[in-house]
């Protein structure tokens, strides 16, 4: 049976990055993205991972943001990655869906999440206005959307940081 829980890094974290390694290669990890995920936390009660017969299937993890001169509270979502026999099934909308739930009950304010706006825009979040968000490497203007969870994203403007930086021991 298809279950949608919540992650719980002992059972799940390696399925993960496993599925994150089969659905887009070590390059990934080169992309704009990554810069606001390295050094920081996802948060496991947050993150939605879709398990069928003891399997992850499908992920979307989510990230703590800062944004803008006043720092606002935010949540990056992302990645979102379904393996390749259940592709195409809308899993991938139906994990970032239940982790969008997640947060707004949280009380987080706002998403941001950089994907395909025909496919997320599915799912509520609308492209932001070019230059609004600034992230730390190039991005594509055409991708950078929001979504309002328990406040107004239309209100976010300004340089995208990582909330929780962590620097590992040297």
């Amino acid at each position: 049976m298809l279950q949608i829980v919540p992650e719980t890094p002992e059972l799940h974290a390696d399925a993960i990055e496993d599925l994150f390694a089969r659905t887009f290669g070590s390059g990934h990890f080169a992309k704009t993205a990554e810069r606001l995920r390295e050094y920081s936390h996802s948060l496991p009660e947050v993150n939605r991972v879709a398990v069928l017969d003891g399997k992850v299937i499908a992920v979307c993890r989510v990230w703590p943001l800062k944004v803008g001169p006043s720092r606002d509270r935010a949540l990056f979502y992302g990645p979102v990655a379904v393996g390749p026999s259940h592709r195409g099934s809308r899993l991938g909308l139906t994990v970032t869906g239940e982790a969008l739930e997640a947060g707004k009950a949280a009380g987080w304010p706002a998403a941001i999440l950089i994907g395909a706006p025909a496919y997320f825009g599915e799912i509520g979040f609308t492209v932001t206005p070019k230059h609004q968000l600034i992230f730390p490497g190039p991005q594509d203007p055409a991708r950078v959307m929001v979504k309002s969870l328990a406040g107004d994203a239309s209100q976010l403007s300004g340089r995208v940081t990582a909330a929780q930086p962590h620097f590992p021991l040297l």
